[in-house]
């Protein structure tokens, strides 16, 4: 269904909006995580492999749609910040699989409260079912273009 044409595409703010609130979430976010030593990005490649254990350098670019180079970087700092180690996988010593170390999971577990302090400081203002409709809203857009996080049941209530 086509809700914009060319003419009327200059009065569309959804791309404005869905971008500028992203930015606003991942800036509340680095807030919070200050005293962690962590970044909004670091901390997305934490909770993905610790809530839905996804393990692997390409299958974590594929969820955070990050290319190779950025992800190494990525996977480097937090190597460097020893809450990751990269091991050859026992499966397939083609493969190598991201771990949460000690420290790593450690943190990973305050992930949740250090998120849900972040998100309610995002969406403070809304009511309950307004927050309910945006989650709804936002998880039928991205079920609808196959996004590969909702598959693995981040949208799920």
């Amino acid at each position: 269904m086509n809700h914009y044409t060319p003419d009327t595409f200059y009065t569309c703010n959804l791309g404005l909006l869905l971008g500028r609130g992203s930015a606003l979430k991942d800036r509340i976010l680095d807030a919070h995580l200050v005293p962690y030593g962590v970044t909004a990005a670091q901390f997305k490649v934490l909770i993905i492999n610790a809530r839905f254990g996804v393990d692997t350098p390409a299958e974590m670019s594929r969820y955070l749609a990050l290319d190779s180079g950025s992800m190494t970087r990525m996977l480097d700092r937090l190597e460097q910040k020893q809450l990751i180690v990269r091991r050859r996988s026992e499966a397939d010593r083609r493969q190598v699989q991201l771990v949460l170390t000690e420290e790593g999971e450690t943190l990973a577990a305050r992930l949740p409260v250090i998120g849900a302090n972040a998100m309610n400081e995002l969406v403070g203002m809304l009511e309950p079912q307004e927050i309910t409709e945006l989650e709804r809203i936002l998880t039928k857009i991205l079920m609808a273009s196959g996004d590969s996080l909702m598959a693995l049941g981040a949208g799920a209530k």
